[in-house]
């Protein structure tokens, strides 16, 4: 009994799973959100050390008045000790920065809109073995350090993000502030946060010390910068002052390598996993409940509508099922054919 091999070697899954994974690579996809001038370029810039703006004009005063928002996308291929990332930026310059903001929001809704409907398109298709996931697994939502608080184009903003996407807040140039007004306005901010109701992302499933970081930090203060300067015989990057340097890399002077290290190492795929389980299934089930009206339309469908709905979708996947039996048997016929042909 004592030569029994008491290990199976399930255990190895894990192993295996990694593998393929790094091998096929991941996707995630950041939104960053907040009016002109509060560093946003900069500091996606400083997080992957990547010239992604270098071609854009800023718009001068006299050209914001009638601007409107845009939506602007770039996508990177970063490969890191053999893991691959498909990482794709999806900026809205434009926001808040006209004289009329109202529902200057409505452009960001949609395209977040857009990409679940284009998921659930693919998802719902007969090959959905190649899609591409374009959903949005972050949003950066950028605030101020007036030390004002919120507008209310924030909060309103913030209102209808925070049930589609993973809301984390940001106060750009924290280095405008002393540590005492940087922690005087986070106060202000999380309470006017709960006051309004509005749901940031909190974490999820991962080290409960992972998890605190997050939380003790949120709004994260950051400074970015691209220049490099020496410091002590050292290079690093910062922004020089008469009064003397402000590193971003230096956690005394930025919360930047905090955010940094919750968006790329401890919480990406947390990000990701909220994003599929919560966010895509709130917009799937909502969107099914429709009885595949058009994207957009947001009348309610009737309940024989609906139910017409659940029934071809019933019928879909029964065809489905024909087809899967049908290759099979073809599958059969054709090895038998082979192997009866080997014996002549």
């Amino acid at each position: 009994m004592s030569n029994l091999q008491s290990v199976v070697g399930f255990a190895e899954l894990a192993k295996q799973m990694q593998k393929r994974s790094a091998k096929k690579g991941f996707d995630f996809t950041l939104m960053v959100v907040g009016e002109s001038g509060l560093g946003k370029s900069t500091m996606i810039n400083s997080l992957f050390l990547r010239e992604l703006y270098g071609d854009r004009e800023i718009p001068k005063a006299a050209e914001r008045i009638e601007k409107t928002v845009e939506i602007s996308t770039s996508t990177l291929d970063i490969e890191e000790n053999g893991v691959r990332l498909r990482l794709t930026i999806v900026d809205t310059p434009g926001f808040g920065d006209s004289v009329n903001n109202d529902e200057c929001w409505q452009p960001i809704i949609d395209y977040v809109d857009r990409q679940y409907e284009g998921y659930l398109r693919d998802e719902s298709g007969l090959n959905r073995r190649n899609i591409v996931d374009n959903r949005i697994h972050c949003c950066l939502f950028f605030i101020s350090p007036s030390g004002h608080g919120l507008r209310p184009l924030d909060i309103a903003v913030m209102k209808k993000l925070d049930s589609k996407v993973n809301v984390i807040p940001v106060i750009g140039k924290a280095d405008m502030l002393t540590k005492q007004e940087l922690q005087r306005l986070k106060k202000k901010i999380l309470l006017e946060i709960r006051e309004n109701g509005i749901h940031i992302y909190q974490g999820g499933e991962t080290d409960e010390e992972e998890n605190q970081e997050l939380k003790s930090c949120m709004p994260f203060g950051v400074v970015s910068s691209n220049q490099v300067l020496e410091v002590g015989g050292k290079k690093v990057r910062g922004r020089l002052y008469p009064w003397g340097v402000v590193e971003v890399e230096n956690p005394k002077h930025s919360e930047f390598p905090q955010l940094r290290n919750i968006l790329m190492r401890t919480h990406m795929q947390d990000l990701k996993e909220v994003t599929v389980g919560i966010h895509y299934e709130n917009y799937r089930s909502g969107r099914l409940a429709k009885s595949g009206r058009p994207f957009g339309d947001t009348q309610a469908a009737p309940a024989t509508e609906q139910g017409d709905v659940a029934s071809k979708l019933v019928e879909k996947e029964q065809e489905l099922e024909r087809m899967r039996i049908m290759m099979d048997m073809m599958r059969q016929q054709m090895q038998q054919q082979g192997g009866g042909g080997a014996n002549v």
